[in-house]
Parts: C-alpha cells; sequence; structure tokens
C-alpha cells in the first residue's frame, strides 16, 4: 500500500469515471484532496462520499480566473500544494474538413491552454516549497490520431510536449512533471459501443481487453509518491499493449 499522507493534492476533472477512481485510490492513500469540476451537483455527491474533502467548482476555460483559482486552492489546503494532477478535458469531435473553427479552439483551449495556465501557477507554489509533482492525463490518440479528433489529439499530444518541456525547466527545482496515457477504458461510452466494434477494438490491444479507471488511477497513484522520486518528463501508457512507444 502506497502512504500519500499528509500530502495535499488538486484534482481536476474530479467528478468523471476515472476522476472518481482517481479520488477513491488518492484518499486510501491518506492524501488531503481538493477535487475540482465543472458539475456543482456532481462535486456535492462525491463530497457526501467523503467527509472530509475538498470540493471547489471552476471552470477551467475561465482564463482570466485561472490564478485567483490556484490562489482559492492555495488558501484551502493551508498555503502548501504538494500534487497537482490535470485530469479535466473535453471533446468536440468532427471529421476535420467539418470541423468549426469554434470546435477546434474550445478543445485546444480547455485541454491544452488551460492546462498550462494552471500548471504555470500551481508551479510558483511549489518553487517556494521546494518539492512539487505535476501529473497530465493525456491519451493514446496524442500519440496515435484518431478520427474525428484532430482538435483532441492535437491538445493531447501538446500536453506531451509541454510536459517534457516543464520537466526540463523545474527538474533542478525538484520539481517533477509526468503524464499518464491511458487507452480504452471501461466507461458509459465504451458500454455504449456495439459488441462487433468492442471486438474489433480489443483485437487491436495486446491484452485483448479494455483497461479499468482502477488502471490508470493506480498509475497516478504510484507517480503521486515518493517511489516515482527520480521519474520526470516521461509518459506511462496504460493501454494493455493497443500502443507502444
Amino acid at each position: 500500500m502506497i502512504d500519500l499522507k499528509n500530502l495535499n493534492i488538486i484534482l481536476t476533472g474530479a467528478t468523471g469515471v476515472i476522476g472518481n477512481s482517481i479520488l477513491d485510490k488518492l484518499i486510501s492513500a491518506g492524501s488531503n484532496i481538493l477535487a475540482t469540476g465543472t458539475n456543482e451537483e456532481k462535486l456535492k455527491k462525491i463530497q457526501d462520499r467523503y467527509k472530509k474533502l475538498n470540493i471547489l467548482r471552476f471552470d477551467l476555460s475561465d482564463h482570466a480566473n485561472i490564478d485567483k483559482f490556484v490562489e482559492d486552492c492555495n488558501n484551502i489546503l493551508s498555503n502548501r500544494i504538494d500534487v497537482l494532477i490535470n485530469n479535466a478535458g473535453i471533446t468536440q469531435d468532427n471529421l476535420s474538413i467539418r470541423m468549426k473553427e469554434e470546435e477546434w479552439k474550445k478543445v485546444i483551449d480547455t485541454n491544452l491552454t488551460s492546462n498550462f495556465l494552471i500548471t504555470k501557477n500551481v508551479i510558483k507554489k511549489m518553487l517556494k516549497s521546494k518539492k512539487g509533482k505535476i501529473i497530465n492525463v493525456t491519451s493514446v490518440v496524442g500519440h496515435t490520431g484518431n478520427i474525428g479528433q484532430a482538435n483532441y489529439a492535437a491538445s493531447k499530444a501538446g500536453i506531451i510536449a509541454m510536459s517534457k518541456s516543464l520537466a526540463i525547466e523545474y527538474g533542478k527545482k525538484n520539481i517533477t512533471v509526468n503524464s499518464v496515457s491511458p487507452g480504452f477504458i471501461v466507461s458509459d461510452m465504451t458500454a455504449k459501443i456495439s459488441e462487433e466494434h468492442t471486438d474489433l477494438m480489443k483485437s487491436r490491444i495486446s491484452l485483448n481487453k479494455f483497461g479499468s479507471p482502477e488502471d490508470v488511477a493506480n498509475t497516478i497513484v504510484f507517480l503521486s509518491s515518493n517511489l516515482s522520486d527520480y521519474i520526470t518528463g516521461e509518459t506511462i501508457h496504460v493501454n494493455g499493449g493497443m500502443y507502444f512507444s
């Protein structure tokens, strides 16, 4: 059992399937979490489940107020942020020739620009503590591409490259920056896929099965812990062998 006792962690995108699993694992490991998301009702539900959980509703596309949001997080967490997990993200799929500029911009702004801005502000806090860990959740499509997801794939590939650059910039300051890249993970979305298409997708995965949200969460718990102290600038693939880097 990895011990994350007394670690102060910000988790974005906490109300989704993967976010819920990350939350379960982090709390079980003893960490102090501030969970964020855009759906206040869902945030309150997870707070009811974990009585000591801190929640703060915020829309990361509100770039003008991200600095204030990070300051609020820092205050709630007693002026120390040990780990930032950037898990929030959106999709607006369309074939490239039909994709509107607004669809492109919204996905890039939310998934990549927001990620950069919150990370930038959190790093300022971590520099004062002389340590910290940034964990960015990306996607296998950031490596492989995908039909109808030029915007999403570009945003996730951008996160990977950005993470490597930040790892170089802040490694000497004892701040690590890594990415976790999930493949096909069991969710409400995969449950709607036809059996025929599910079998086809699984045939492209070496382990011949979809991953679970817990598979992603376990990797994030590891990267949050001191067991990963000598790992930075890396992308850990959680895809069952769908893609090899």
